[in-house]
Order: structure tokens, then C-alpha cells, then sequence
């Protein structure tokens, strides 16, 4: 079933509880009356076709000049591969919206989260406690409006920019190899820090011309070297002719 087909099924269902499904967008969402959002979840699963036996998220979304807070539900029917999502509007001074865990089991932690980050209390949660922070935080991070409140038990929760550090410690680096090689005198020395190889020199390297060769004595002839001739090859000697054999012969 598509998304359309969804919202009709549940809007036939539960009339006016079921608002109209949201234009077209990557996960089209519902908005249902917090007071029918049990019944309709258990239908949803429970219904032939319907069998979203899967509660993938619960989540929240601050709205401070709509003076709300939106609890989002991202339901999946792992039999059919299909999803919806629904939403829930909760005043934003106290919001509560009643407890799903007892639908999906997987809600009891993802409803603990909502409320520890946006401050939405689930009624009939059989646990609702902080789950990602500790229980004496002060606050809600999640909120728009949230000021921190300068650290936790002498944490300080001051963050630093990690390229500025990074840029420090460049620079201190640096510094200590301008020290290590610099002279009395001002300059720089030949020899590199102890934690640098020896620069190569790119100055041309000064060679000596190969010594010319002695030239003759005057009114001397040059000087030969005698060359070895190899002896002559004999040429082979002719092969004999038959006819000839037979003229020696002698006669019978």
C-alpha cells in the first residue's frame, strides 16, 4: 500500500482523529488527535494489510513559535514493505502524549530519548527516566530556547575550535626549528636540527677538465702501434674428377 492508501484505511477508521496526509514529500506524515494515537497504533498493527509490526522511530520536533511540540512516529510493515508517519501535536508549556510502548516494546527507550532531549512526557510509560543524560541535568538540549548552563560538576563544557588549536601548534613548531638552527650572529647554520635530514645543495658541483693529451715530439714521426694481421686461410683443395680417375686406370 502507498501512503494515500494508508491515510484512507485510518481515516475511515477514526474520522476527524486522522488529519489529511502532507503534500508529497520523501516520507509523507499524518497528523492524529494525541488522545486516539494508542488506539489508532494498535489497529495499525493489528489490521489485515495494514500489520506495521515495526516502530522504527519516535522523535520530536520543537516549534517555540507555534508553541508546540511535534512527536514523530515512523512506523514500517516489515510483511508488506510499506511505511507511514504519524505526528502528534503537544502544548509546548507541559506536553504529554500517552505512552505507545505498549504497542511496540521498541517505543519504551525511543519515548525515554524524547523526553530526556525535548522534555515530552509519555503517560503510562512504565520507566520514563533520562536515558542519554544524567538524571540531575537541568534542561533540555533538544529544546530551541536551551541555554547551557557553564559545565556539569566542574566539567567544563567550553569546545574549542580544533583548527585553532591546530594552527597553534604549527606555529610553536615552527618557532622551535627557527631557534634550533639560528646563529649567534643572526644567521643560519650549516647544520640542519636534530629532527631534519641535511638539506640537499642544488649548487652546481665544480668538476676537472680531463688533463689533454701529450702531443708529439717535433720533427718525430707519430708514434704507431702495430696492428696483428691474421695469416691467410688456405683455399681448399678441388675435388677429383671421376672421369679422370677412370682415363688412369689401365686397360684390361
Amino acid at each position: 500500500m502507498n501512503a494515500q492508501e494508508i491515510q484512507a484505511r485510518l481515516k475511515a477508521q477514526f474520522g476527524d482523529a486522522v488529519g489529511e496526509l502532507s503534500e508529497a514529500k520523501i516520507d509523507p506524515f499524518v497528523t492524529v488527535k494525541a488522545e486516539k494515537i494508542v488506539e489508532l497504533c494498535q489497529f495499525a498493527r493489528g489490521e489485515a494489510g495494514l500489520d506495521f509490526d515495526y516502530c522504527e522511530d519516535v522523535t520530536g520536533i520543537d516549534w517555540p513559535a507555534r508553541n508546540l511540540i511535534e512527536v514523530v512516529y515512523h512506523l514500517f510493515s516489515l510483511q508488506h514493505r510499506h511505511q507511514i508517519v504519524l505526528k502528534v501535536q503537544a502544548d509546548r508549556s507541559q506536553p504529554s502524549v500517552p505512552s505507545v510502548q505498549g504497542v511496540w516494546k521498541a517505543a519504551n527507550w525511543l519515548e525515554r530519548e524524547v523526553y530526556d532531549m525535548l522534555g515530552v512526557n509519555f503517560a503510562g510509560h512504565p520507566d520514563l527516566r533520562r536515558i542519554l543524560l544524567p538524571d540531575d541535568w537541568v534542561g533540555h538540549p533538544l529544546r530551541k530556547d536551551y541555554q547551557e548552563a557553564g559545565g556539569y560538576h566542574g566539567v567544563s563544557n567550553t569546545r574549542f575550535d580544533p583548527l585553532v588549536k591546530l594552527g597553534q601548534k604549527v606555529e610553536e613548531q615552527r618557532k622551535a626549528i627557527v631557534a634550533a638552527t639560528a646563529t649567534p650572529s643572526g644567521g643560519f647554520g650549516t647544520d640542519s636540527p636534530p629532527h631534519q635530514p641535511p638539506r640537499a645543495s642544488h649548487a652546481p658541483v665544480a668538476t676537472a677538465a680531463p688533463a689533454p693529451a701529450a702531443a708529439p715530439a717535433t720533427g718525430s714521426a707519430p708514434a704507431t702501434v702495430p696492428v696483428p694481421v691474421p695469416a691467410p686461410v688456405p683455399a681448399p683443395a678441388p675435388a677429383p674428377d671421376p672421369a679422370s680417375e677412370k682415363e688412369k686406370e689401365p686397360s684390361g
